[in-house]
């Protein structure tokens, strides 16, 4: 029941909202009592924190399970963009900006978390991709992994990019042929030539 309520509430949060949905909606919705929700979860926030880590986890396996199985670097990261962006694709209610504002604590450390996870998966592709001689051998790979990782931020602020002006899927195809360009060498240039061909996002599309 535990596993069910966390995966009702992680619908439910990332269409309407975290401070939106009420304990009384989730009960609604699962068709169960307040008292069900209560037993595992003795408050919203402590369901919040639940619902957060276990969204995380999914995608960590999933990026995982994507790194073991990648023939480059460069295919790595825009299957890594594919998946997430399909796995967020159900966000309506801008959620990482409800987290922020209403359980601060809870969000600093989903971001703390997503730094360890994206500074070590990056260093680890970075060096991947200098080995295979798709990325420069002269690049810094400690600060590009944590360029990238401040750059997927900050494109996730609201006050920078107004989602009424930028689409998410846009935002993260511009950035990432913005970080690829930047390290990659000829080999690397035409592997990412091929995806940019496939893969083309207008702002307004």
């Amino acid at each position: 029941m535990k596993e069910q309520i966390i995966y009702k509430s992680s619908e439910l949060f990332l269409t309407i909202g975290f401070k939106s949905v009420t304990m009384d909606d989730i009960a609604n919705a699962m068709g169960i009592s307040k008292k069900t929700i209560y037993i595992h979860f003795p408050n919203k926030t402590k369901l919040v924190e639940a619902v957060t880590f276990h969204l995380f986890d999914t995608i960590c396996n999933g990026i995982d399970d994507i790194c073991a199985n990648a023939p480059n670097p460069i295919e790595e990261l825009y299957s890594i963009k594919m998946f997430v962006m399909h796995h967020l694709k159900n966000e309506k209610a801008s959620p990482q900006y409800q987290l922020k504002k209403y359980y601060p604590a809870i969000h600093n450390e989903l971001k703390r978390k997503q730094f360890e996870k994206m500074h070590a998966s990056v260093e680890e592709s970075l060096k991947h991709g200098v080995d295979t001689g798709v990325f420069r051998d002269t690049i810094d790979v400690n600060f590009i992994s944590r360029m990238y990782f401040t750059g997927m931020t900050g494109i996730k602020d609201i006050m920078f990019f107004p989602p009424e002006q930028f689409q998410m899927e846009y935002l993260m195809e511009s950035y990432l042929e913005y970080h690829l360009r930047a390290i990659v060498t000829d080999k690397g240039m035409s592997i990412l030539n091929n995806f940019i061909n496939k893969n083309i996002v207008t702002p307004h599309e």
